[in-house]
């Protein structure tokens, strides 16, 4: 004789429910089995229709509650970014940006991508050649000097090229 499927509802009766629940234990003896099988931290709690408390636990019932709340909290922090990564992204974006602009200034100080400047910042690119032009001719003499080369114009920072035409 086969059993009868029961159709998943409520039961209308109460005191038909309360024997039914009372029969199905099975979800209690298949978490202890999955605790025992898996090592899984288990805790089952389940209310009946009268208000009475039923409750499995693999550990301590206080201990995967608590656990449970942390995790939870830890999971809520995930979806905002913290402050700390908000800076890094912060300070990431301004120091994009400033390598894109000295990256154009060096360009224009090789003079490239020049066109759209006015006349006044020509100028001032021009102006900051210029010292630093003199700067490295300032430097490039004391280093010719530390070597003790007399002409230091003429010796090692030549072109072999423009050296011949120098001596000759």
């Amino acid at each position: 004789m086969k059993r009868r499927r029961i159709e998943m509802k409520k039961i209308d009766n109460r005191a038909a429910r309360q024997v039914t629940f009372c029969k199905r234990r099975g979800l209690f003896k298949k978490a202890m089995e999955l605790s025992t099988l898996c090592d899984a931290e288990i805790a089952l709690i389940v209310f009946s229709s009268t208000g009475k408390l039923f409750d499995y636990a693999s550990s301590s019932m206080q201990q995967v509650i608590e656990r449970h709340n942390l995790h939870s909290k830890n999971l809520s922090k995930m979806d905002k970014p913290s402050m700390e990564l908000q800076r890094a992204n912060s300070t990431n974006t301004l120091l994009s940006d400033e390598i894109v602009g000295k990256a154009h200034e060096l360009r224009q100080m090789k003079g490239e991508e020049l066109q759209g400047l006015n006349i006044e910042e020509l100028q001032k690119l021009e102006q900051l050649l210029k010292v630093g032009l003199s700067r490295v001719s300032n430097t490039k003499v004391q280093v010719a000097q530390e070597f003790g080369q007399k002409r230091p114009f003429a010796g090692a920072f030549r072109r072999p090229s423009e050296r011949a035409v120098l001596e000759g």
